[in-house]
């Protein structure tokens, strides 16, 4: 394991699920089950088995039940980033977190993503690549046309030594952000407060020429609606059987 690998993790847990409906009428999408597990616990072992100390997840909708879900757990330790009074979306949710997380490079990880792993836990491959020098941010991505439940026209054109750039209007680009990062607070210099979306701070950071990408190793499967979930299960099942 790379001696570099952050200790610390922001995880997204604050939306409100919406296209996961009925299921997040009565629960938060984090807690949605799949393979007999919450999606936040099948991330958050992830992060442990990554050798990450601490997780600060943050919360909105139908946050208490978040709260209570992971009040017993110990590795990694959880500590609440409390956006109940309002949402700040995928930016400013981690500007408030800033204090907390820390100073050092950290994961930035969706509650709701989930993967299988290659030969090497994808989390550890990111840590060995990622390079404070040349990176504000090494995204994981993954191929557009591979990943299951996933039908979207992609997020990223990468270029061979990893740099990532915005595809034109109306292509198909190869990758699609996996909803796992290492992001350096450098990322956050100058940012705005409130609510705001990162793709603002990844524009500065492709025009900086430090963003830059990591394929997955494995197979990503986008859990977005209810009907998504069979597939993944499914996945889950043949690759263990």
């Amino acid at each position: 394991m790379s001696i570099d690998t952050p200790h610390s993790a922001m995880v997204l847990a604050a939306g409100f699920g919406q296209r996961m409906r009925p299921l997040t009428a009565i629960m938060p999408k984090p807690l949605v089950q799949v393979a007999g597990k919450a999606l936040l616990d099948h991330v958050l072992d992830r992060l442990k088995d990554a050798g990450v100390k601490q997780a600060i997840v943050n919360v909105h909708y139908l946050g208490e039940q978040i709260i209570a879900h992971v009040a017993s757990r110990t590795a990694p330790k959880i500590v609440i980033s409390d956006e109940r009074g309002g949402l700040l979306d995928t930016g400013g949710g981690v500007v408030k977190a800033l204090p907390l997380i820390g100073d050092g490079p950290f994961f930035h990880i969706n509650s709701d993503t989930i993967w299988l792993d290659g030969v090497q836990p994808n989390l550890t491959r990111l840590a060995e690549h990622f390079d404070a020098a040349t990176m504000d941010a090494l995204l994981l991505l993954a191929p557009t046309a591979e990943s299951i439940g996933y039908d979207g026209r992609g997020d990223f054109m990468m270029a061979p030594d990893g740099r990532l750039a915005w595809p034109e209007e109306r292509t198909v680009a190869p990758f699609v952000f996996a909803g796992a990062a290492i992001l350096s607070p450098r990322l956050f210099d100058g940012a705005p407060q409130g609510a705001f979306s990162l793709t603002k701070l990844f524009d500065k950071a492709i025009e900086n020429g430090r963003l830059y990408g990591l394929r997955l190793e494995g197979l990503w499967m986008h859990v977005g609606t209810p009907d998504a979930i069979a597939l993944a299960e499914q996945a889950i099942a043949e690759s263990t059987g």
